[in-house]
């Protein structure tokens, strides 16, 4: 289905001027300078929705399916497929001159082991794992996909750009268990990465893979020619907004993912720098509770909190009070999309006393709160902010631990009550397309111990979801995400905080930057 622009990109207010910080010799014509959103701590897209994470993938690892802008399933490592008379047999034959960055042939083996070991992680992959009987190989070209039953949308899943990705890897890399993370960074995707200049909180670097051969179809979101015209890629793990906006006027970097909105205005008034909406698809933030323990276990506090949040003052905070950059949306899924309804509660209006009354009804005794939060993320950070406020006035027993991001992404794996280092709630943001429709959408899946983050157990959604993929046509699928949404809204998994989106900045000496959901470095060059 074709995904709309949820919000388009837009100045806001700010007349400060930059610190000058220099950080390196001007880029050249042969090495890509790049800030991305947060710092990159993990370097394995399988056990992890982190974004940034996500985008160093891109670069080191191919799929066997892209997605053109209209989110249809394009072959990539794939030359094509076909599937049996009864639908329980998918053969997928990969193209001529795949090669590891080793040196060493793609088979179908790798990729059946890859496919394995992604439907074990991901929340659209551990619904088709139910049906899968096999991922298997014909031959080392062919890939042999049987099914305990039809399940049509195996190619969609297989090929969706968010969240857990199903990238390919070597087959010895690939059967690493999938709740560790692989020790070996080796792809075929048109960069290779240089693992002995990697400096956690610092930089990350990637080479062109001369092996590399792209598709002659144009680049078109994560499908078509995946063309590396710079030899290099550098990441330059900058937190300080201020400091990184000025890297990129004084041209010590080429490109800034994510602009922190104060700093726009200024950054506009330079001739040099462009900037583009950072994923055309929008963003949902999100408030995520951890169900195991309390005092959220409890969804009374959790529907406590459901009323206490008031969009409006989250989205001021990360987009500079500037309304064109936002939207109120009262929906698990994004408003302006096929499934996004507003639910008519009354909820997320910040209301406070209401509030009050629904913890003391919950018999709330103290339990602390522990709230994981970042520092060097300007557009997560001062949710956890409002939160922690939010808390205070409703008497809840709070404790923030403020800390980078990757200490975040990190601590939320853990399971462990808040007095072993676990966590109670922490902060984070969903492309359009994480939470576009019933299946996919991790933070509203009742998947339990095998779920995203929080471990948000509800056996009903599970059925629902089953009956989504089940239904004949369009009209039904939409009557089984209002049901969806209506058992959510009731349980609270999660809270959505509102609805933005964040410009991206990069040097006018740049051209061909592919519009994408995600920061790709194929096709872009200097000019």
């Amino acid at each position: 289905m074709r995904r709309r622009t949820l919000l388009k990109a837009a100045a806001v207010g700010m007349t400060a001027a930059l610190p000058r910080f220099s950080i390196a010799q001007p880029a050249n014509t042969r090495v890509l300078r790049f800030v991305p959103q947060a710092n990159l701590t993990l370097l394995d897209p399988i056990i992890t929705t982190a974004a940034v994470t996500a985008n160093h993938a891109w670069m080191v690892w191919d799929t066997l399916f892209g997605v053109n802008a209209a989110q249809q399933p394009k072959a990539q490592m794939a030359e094509g497929y076909s599937v049996s008379d009864d639908g329980r047999t998918y053969t997928i034959r990969l193209r001529d001159g795949l090669k590891w960055h080793d040196g060493e042939p793609v088979r179908a083996q790798d990729c059946a082991a890859s496919l394995a070991r992604w439907a074990a992680r991901d929340t659209f992959g551990q619904t088709v794992a139910k049906v899968v009987d096999t991922w298997g190989a014909a031959d080392d070209r062919t890939i042999k996909v049987t099914l305990k039953q039809p399940f049509p949308l195996l190619i969609e899943a297989i090929a969706k750009p968010d969240a857990q990705i199903a990238f390919m890897m070597p087959e010895r890399v690939a059967k690493t268990d999938p709740f560790k993370a692989i020790t070996e960074i080796v792809g075929s995707g048109p960069y290779r990465f240089v693992m002995d200049q990697f400096v956690a909180g610092s930089s990350a670097a990637w080479a062109k893979f001369d092996g590399y051969v792209p598709r002659q179809e144009p680049p078109e979101w994560t499908s078509g020619g995946k063309i590396a015209h710079f030899e290099r890629i550098e990441w330059k793990i900058i937190p300080d907004a201020a400091t990184a906006s000025a890297a990129l006027q004084n041209g010590e970097v080429d490109w800034y993912e994510q602009v922190q909105a104060d700093l726009v205005p200024l950054l506009k008034r330079s001739s040099d720098i462009t900037f583009a909406a950072s994923n055309p698809q929008g963003y949902v933030a999100g408030l995520r509770f951890n169900h195991l323990h309390p005092p959220f276990n409890d969804v009374r506090m959790r529907r406590a909190v459901l009323t206490a949040v008031k969009q409006a003052d989250y989205m001021g905070a990360i987009t500079g009070n500037d309304p064109s950059e936002w939207r109120v949306c009262k929906s698990q899924f994004p408003c302006g999309t096929t499934y996004g309804t507003e639910m008519s509660l009354p909820v997320q209006q910040g209301d406070l006393e209401t509030a009050k009354k629904l913890i003391k009804e919950s018999g709330y005794s103290g339990q602390k709160a522990v709230i994981i939060n970042p520092t060097d993320f300007a557009t997560i950070g001062p949710l956890g902010d409002i939160t922690y406020d939010m808390f205070q006035k409703l008497g809840i027993n709070t404790e923030m631990v403020a800390t980078d991001w990757g200490s975040v992404v990190q601590r939320r794996a853990s399971k462990e009550p808040v007095e072993k280092g676990g966590w109670s709630v922490f902060h984070t943001w969903f492309t359009g397309g994480f939470i576009i429709n019933p299946v996919v959408s991790a933070p509203f899946r009742g998947q339990g111990a095998a779920g995203w983050f929080g471990w948000y157990d509800n056996p009903k959604i599970e059925a629902l979801t089953q009956e989504w993929l089940d239904a004949k046509d369009e009209e039904g699928r939409k009557k089984v995400a209002a049901a969806i949404q209506q058992e959510n809204y009731q349980q609270v998994p999660t809270v959505t905080l509102g609805q933005f989106q964040i410009p991206t900045a990069y040097r006018r000496s740049l051209a061909g930057r592919v519009d994408c959901g995600n920061p790709v470095f194929w096709n872009i060059r200097r000019v």
